[in-house]
């Protein structure tokens, strides 16, 4: 049997081991910031105020896990250790939740929706510049199954039983834009692999720093719109 067309551009591109390194780089880095955020949520849902809400949170926590074993399994049939793959990225994702760790159960929430969303968002933009096959599994591992909707209830709600509530996690999803973006900006920079996947190579575009400030405002849009959708100010 003939090799499809999709199976075969996944195959030359990663006969490139420096596009390779950045597939394992960003499978790796998503891999484990579902954990993270498994863990997050499922921490999370002590903070919730009844049963709905807690076993809302936990399938959350479900649908990010269930994620993992795709991710892991893609990382081992590249022919790379995924947990090796994980590690670098470790250190920077839980410094990302150290630093933003929600004091109550409605910051909780907006990290979920607001926070988890940009790093679908920049992940995204990266997975563009890869071929199909990885791509498709990328997208597929950032989906939420429609929980976000439950988020934008709770706040909304929230808000208009205390309109006091709005104000502050406005600034609060202000600050976990721009926690998200200097981690994002970090990665990016910090891992060689990834730096050469944005510049371009085996046929694929590049970017140019005029186009990375176009994506980051791409990503910047995306969260507006999201904050929007929750009833606060961007």
């Amino acid at each position: 049997m003939s090799e499809s067309p999709v199976a075969g551009e996944a195959s030359l591109a990663l006969e490139d081991p420096h596009y390779r390194a950045a597939v394992v780089d960003l499978l790796g880095a998503i891999a484990y910031g579902e954990i993270s955020a498994f863990e997050r949520l499922a921490e999370d849902a002590r903070m919730a105020p009844t049963l709905e809400d807690k076993v809302a949170i936990g399938s959350m926590a479900s649908t990010e896990f269930g994620h993992v074993s795709m991710l892991l399994e893609r990382l081992t049939a590249l022919g790379a250790d995924p947990y090796a793959a994980m590690a670098p990225f470790r250190e920077p994702i839980d410094l990302f939740h150290a630093h933003t760790a929600p004091a109550d159960w409605y910051e909780s929430l907006i990290k979920a929706y607001v926070g988890d969303g940009m790093a679908a968002d920049f992940y995204r933009e990266i997975a563009a510049y890869l071929d199909t096959r990885t791509r498709d599994l990328i997208v597929a591992s950032l989906t939420d199954a429609g929980q976000s909707r439950f988020v934008v209830d709770r706040v909304r709600s929230g808000i208009a039983a205390d309109p006091r509530l709005g104000g502050r996690l406005a600034l609060w999803g202000r600050r976990l834009m721009g926690e998200a973006l200097t981690q994002a900006q970090r990665v990016a920079a910090e891992r060689d692999a990834l730096s050469a996947l944005l510049a371009g190579g085996v046929d694929r575009p590049g970017l140019d720093l005029a186009a990375i400030g176009r994506m980051f405002s791409r990503i910047t849009e995306l969260h507006a719109a999201r904050m929007d959708e929750l009833g606060l100010d961007s």
